[in-house]
């Protein structure tokens, strides 16, 4: 296992971490202007940020709309229950404990090293109701209760794609199921021109889904540049 320490930053010691994880090399990289947030790189690729002294600042403008979402699917400052499909730095469940005190969480990871490595270097706070499972998403869905979840967020990637197992009309339907009625789903896609992922995604979740919508850069949605999409679904007007 591999580790790696080095100094960042402008006149101060700022200290970047990287570690051999099953998706590749890990790094957590200082953010110079906020003194305890890291942005988590996989092989050299951003993934994810966090700020320990903020969980609620959403640097990455695909986690700020997840995270408008999360804001939106019930009242203001209601505890939910929320599953999330895939870790990285647990950013979106940070931001939901933080924003929603008393909300219960699951999160399943498939990379196990890379949840250690997250949680020894961004640990999470003790009384937040996060609990993180090491396993396949989809099998760790199926363990999810009967209409248990108010939202379902999938943010799983196999280099720069969702891996199949998590694209088909079974896997929404299981995503349907887990959901409470009027629970939402929300997915993090990337693509580009032609957009054939994204367009396939879509009629693959209006098949189970009757409302659904597609949030993402303009220049993404135009075909112009590959980038992320967020995908939201759900059985009533969301």
């Amino acid at each position: 296992m591999a580790k790696e320490r080095r100094k960042q930053g402008r006149g101060r010691a700022a200290e970047a971490v990287s570690e051999a994880v099953d998706g590749g090399l890990a790094e957590l990289v200082p953010d110079r202007e906020r003194p305890r947030a890291r942005t988590l790189l996989i092989d050299g690729a951003p993934q994810s940020h966090v700020d320990l002294d903020d969980p609620m600042y959403l640097d990455f403008a695909y986690l700020r709309r997840l995270g408008h979402i999360a804001d939106l699917v019930a009242p203001q400052g209601r505890p939910i229950q929320a599953v999330h499909l895939g870790g990285g730095a647990f950013t979106l469940a940070r931001y939901i404990a933080a924003t929603r005190p008393r909300s219960t969480q699951q999160v399943f990871e498939l990379d196990a090293p890379l949840v250690r490595f997250v949680r020894r270097e961004l640990p999470l706070e003790s009384g937040w109701r996060i609990r993180v499972r090491d396993g396949d998403a989809r099998a760790g869905l199926a363990k999810v209760p009967e209409g248990w979840a108010d939202l379902i967020i999938a943010d799983v990637f196999s280099g720069a794609r969702t891996p199949a197992h998590l694209t088909s009309t079974e896997f929404v339907g299981e995503v349907r199921r887990a959901l409470r009625p009027g629970g939402w789903y929300a997915a993090n896609l990337t693509d580009g021109p032609p957009l054939a992922h994204l367009r396939s995604q879509i009629a693959t979740v209006r098949t189970v889904f009757p409302e659904l919508c597609v949030t993402a850069d303009p220049a993404v949605l135009r075909g112009r540049r590959f980038g992320n999409a967020v995908l939201l679904a759900a059985d009533g007007e969301p």
